[in-house]
């Protein structure tokens, strides 16, 4: 069994996430931890920013600002404030960008810093960002910048170009990288997992939160595992390729963050766990001798029991074969129950994907229709399929009395990604006792919760994306297949052509047009579906820049007001903020009267200066009241604002996308609106 190395006890609570370690002088390794007297840190990291220097700095995010920290020196690297805040932050070299960046994730936006605090790194994303890890997904040998957010998106930046997007079924609240291009990650409802590149390894889901995780080669068979510590105290290391524990152990509290270094100054890097509580302690990697056993139980221990649960399911699959032996022996005796159990082995299951208008007591959704080629009945229905149902499954149990051969299950997707639906269907007899499961599984397209509906043009939208591509009007047609539940009857003849569908969720209109000329119109007033389509073709089509021309009147109008509203919020702010420094100045000056009065015992004088300094502190208190709500509503509008550029950016693809971004934020930074709005909807500003 693995034991502790060291064990060390704080005299402070420490706050979950935020437990960094590095040398500060260049030679010892420090631990630091954010204590939770003071709520004001939400990130914290430490490493090389200045190669030049030899040592590494404490860099401290809060909502407002980031410190990068000389601790040897005790003086600042750098000071700065940032608008969106910083949720989380990592730091090492991005891309082609030689120097190494803090990177800090906020309010839809992420900034890169290098050591004397000049903002080399700037992109938005599709929300929140809640974590951060640099990976070399591609294996180009350059890292890239993986980012997750409150939208259960994992997005990877290649410098400021996404280069793949994973979706997941909550907030990721954890990233770390393991070796090459796997990764590790932590959701929010206890789920953690790993991942090769896009694809996804293994995941398991506990009822505790992961608090953090950390790759570490803990068996030392060369392979970096997964180190997890949960919300209940326990720490665990799972293998990497399979999920498997391979150690545990408790904390009396929460952990609240796992880090590696060479601690003891032996020339070997121990695996170092805190808890919320102060407790630490730190794990040297199993020797050679220990592989593979690092917990208490034996091999032979784990194997008897792997072997017992085999042989029960054996046992129980040989019972159910003897029983329905037995039924088909008495089925000349007893015709009624010669169904039991037994199907025709020609049996097969067949199901279908479509539109469903709904009615007065259900509203519209996508149906998926399950039936078997026979007389035979579906008694139940287990579908596995992630984002759509609660918990990730769903079980649909007829009455006994409402029983049949067919089965329609309503499916209503949240958003527009495919997804695959893992159906278990248990089909017998409505006499039988048990039933054959058909294990299958059917992908719900992207676009499923759209309807395809006769053209009106009175209710057309105005607003459009309008692009060109070198495609014969066929594949489109095949694109339109794949990623909308069309009817079987469609006739989709060559170009032009358009189609006219109706949304399930809110009854907006989605009008595509296509010439023969290989222009594409889209019309929806969504400008969020707008750019999923976009991104869809792009994908299909293996199209690597787009340039489009787009136009979102209503839309625009309304980020127009956003961004009045931010320039009033931002006066405000400075208002606010000269009124504290002028009553600072003032109680400054009031105190020092008051004093001075006491002195010479003019009591009267003095009752009536902390009078005057009674209400200017009550002013005080009440003007940063102001100040927080103020803040708050300015950091809604800033979120507003970059999501708006991340949408005019998601409408192009490859080069185009990256210049609408980096043109948007630079007519941002010189307050010029109007250039902005030119910029989204031609996607460059020079006219």
């Amino acid at each position: 069994m693995l034991l502790p190395v060291f064990t060390l006890k704080l005299r402070h609570k420490i706050s979950p996430r935020m437990v960094a370690i590095g040398r500060y002088d260049g030679t010892h390794p420090c631990l630091a931890a954010a204590t939770q007297a003071g709520k004001a840190v939400s990130c914290l990291t430490a490493g090389v920013l200045n190669p030049e220097l030899g040592y590494d700095a404490l860099l401290v995010g809060t909502q407002t600002n980031l410190l990068a920290y000389d601790v040897y020196n005790n003086s600042d690297f750098f000071y700065r404030e940032v608008a969106d805040g910083a949720n989380a932050i990592v730091l090492g070299t991005l891309g082609d960008i030689s120097s190494p960046l803090a990177i800090i994730g906020g309010n839809c936006a992420l900034q890169g810093f290098d050591h004397e605090g000049n903002d080399l790194f700037w992109t938005v994303t599709g929300d929140n960002v809640h974590s951060l890890a640099l990976c070399d997904f591609d294996s180009d040998g350059k890292k890239e910048l993986l980012v997750g957010s409150e939208d259960f998106d994992i997005r990877v930046f290649k410098e400021d170009e996404i280069v793949a997007e994973m979706t997941e079924t909550e907030i990721i609240t954890s990233l770390c990288p393991m070796y090459g291009s796997r990764f590790g990650y932590a959701l929010s409802n206890g789920t953690v997992g790993v991942y090769d590149k896009t694809a996804r390894y293994w995941r398991i889901k506990s009822k505790n939160h992961a608090m953090s995780i950390h790759a570490f080669d803990l068996n030392s068979d060369g392979v970096c595992e997964l180190i997890t510590g949960w919300s209940n105290g326990k720490v665990d290391a799972r293998s990497d390729r399979t999920g498997e524990v391979i150690f545990k152990d408790n904390f009396s509290s929460a952990v609240a963050g796992v880090v590696e270094g060479d601690y003891r100054m032996d020339g070997h890097a121990q695996l170092i766990c805190c808890s919320v509580d102060g407790e630490i302690r730190g794990y040297l990697p199993g020797s050679a001798e220990m592989r593979g056993n690092l917990m208490d139980t034996s091999i032979e221990q784990d194997l008897i029991r792997e072997l017992s649960q085999k042989k029960q399911n054996l046992l129980l699959e040989l019972r159910n074969y003897e029983e329905n032996a037995k039924a088909e022996l008495s089925s000349s005796l007893n015709e009624a129950d010669g169904h039991r159990g037994i199907i025709p082995a020609n049996t097969k299951l067949h199901t279908a994907l479509s539109v469903n208008l709904g009615n007065e007591t259900q509203a519209a959704h996508a149906e998926l229709c399950i039936s078997t080629s026979n007389d035979t009945i579906i008694r139940a229905v287990l579908i596995f399929a992630e984002g759509i149902f609660l918990g990730e499954s769903h079980v649909v149990h007829p009455s006994i009395h409402s029983l049949s051969s067919s089965i329609q299950i309503p499916i209503t997707p949240p958003k527009d990604i495919p997804v695959d639906l893992h159906l278990k269907t248990f089909v017998g007899y409505r006499s039988s006792t048990q039933f054959h499961v058909f294990e299958l599984t059917r992908q719900l397209p992207r676009f499923s919760m759209y309807a395809l509906t006769s053209p009106d043009s009175a209710s057309q939208p105005l607003s459009y994306v309008n692009f060109t591509i070198a495609e014969r009007a066929q594949r489109v047609v095949i694109w339109l297949n794949q990623n909308f539940l069309l009817p079987e009857d469609t006739n989709i003849h060559n170009a032009p052509f358009q189609v006219c569908f109706t949304s399930l969720r809110n009854g907006s209109q989605l009008y595509i047009k296509i010439k023969l000329s290989g222009e594409i119109t889209v019309n929806t007033d969504d400008i969020d579906l707008a750019g999923d389509i976009i991104q869809s073709m792009a994908s299909f089509f293996a199209i690597e820049d787009l340039q489009v021309e787009a136009d979102f009147p209503v839309y625009f109008e309304e980020l127009r007001k956003v961004l009045v509203k931010v320039d009033e919020y931002h006066s405000v702010h400075q208002k606010l903020s000269a009124d504290m420094a002028d009553n600072s100045n003032l109680i400054r000056s009031l105190l020092v009267r008051a004093e001075d009065a006491r002195l010479m015992r003019d009591m009267k004088t003095m009752k009536n200066r902390y009078m005057e300094l009674y209400d200017l502190n009550k002013d005080l208190l009440n003007g940063y009241k102001i100040r927080c709500n103020n803040h708050t509503e300015l950091l809604g509008n800033l979120k507003a604002v970059n999501q708006a550029i991340q949408r005019a950016g998601r409408l192009r693809v490859g080069k185009p996308k990256n210049q609408v971004i980096t043109a948007c934020r630079d007519a941002i930074r010189s307050n010029n609106i109007n250039t902005l709005f030119r910029i989204m909807r031609v996607g460059t500003a020079s006219s």
